[in-house]
């Protein structure tokens, strides 16, 4: 699991990349799918997915945090109504990374980055696992008496004394 302070592009300083950062992540919010390279895509979708996060829970708090990043009040509003009411009963993965093309200047790969469950998606999200059947408790008896019903039977070890 990468460290929250490691970034994929170390070519500019931390200022600028953030500063670019909140831009794209307020893009993406007020456009719900915007193009960019693969890089940069990957560091959005982790900030996306927690201003989206805040937008859910929809606490003062979390109002004031979500503004102190992205840009724009109707991006604000937006976050708190629409997207948050979308994914209400979504635990997560909010974002979608699909790769386009190669970039014909620098020849960087570039990737669509949109939000899921939405109008117009380039694909389809696909429906929920289905969960497993719930299996029946056993008390420890059962399970050790099971246990060994079901096990290869003990073999003595014969030690080099004895001959």
């Amino acid at each position: 699991m990468m460290s929250s302070s490691f970034s994929l592009l170390v070519c500019m300083s931390t200022g600028h990349r953030m500063s670019m950062f909140r831009t794209m992540v307020s893009q993406l919010v007020k456009h719900e799918r915007i193009e960019t390279t693969v890089a940069k895509a990957k560091e959005i979708r982790r900030m996306a997915d927690n201003m989206i996060q805040l937008g859910k829970e929809g606490s003062l708090c979390a109002a004031r945090r979500a503004a102190a990043f992205v840009r724009g009040d109707n991006v604000l509003h937006k976050l708190f109504t629409e997207l948050a009411y979308r994914y209400k009963d979504r635990e997560g993965g909010y974002t979608r990374l699909l790769c386009t093309r190669i970039c014909v200047g620098d020849a960087a790969p570039m990737a669509y980055i949109e939000f899921v469950d939405r109008e117009h998606e380039l694909r389809q999200s696909k429906p929920p696992a289905p969960l497993p059947p719930p299996r029946a408790s056993l008390d420890p008896w059962t399970r050790s008496r099971l246990a060994r019903q079901f096990a290869p039977p003990k073999e003595e070890k014969v030690s080099n004394s004895d001959i």
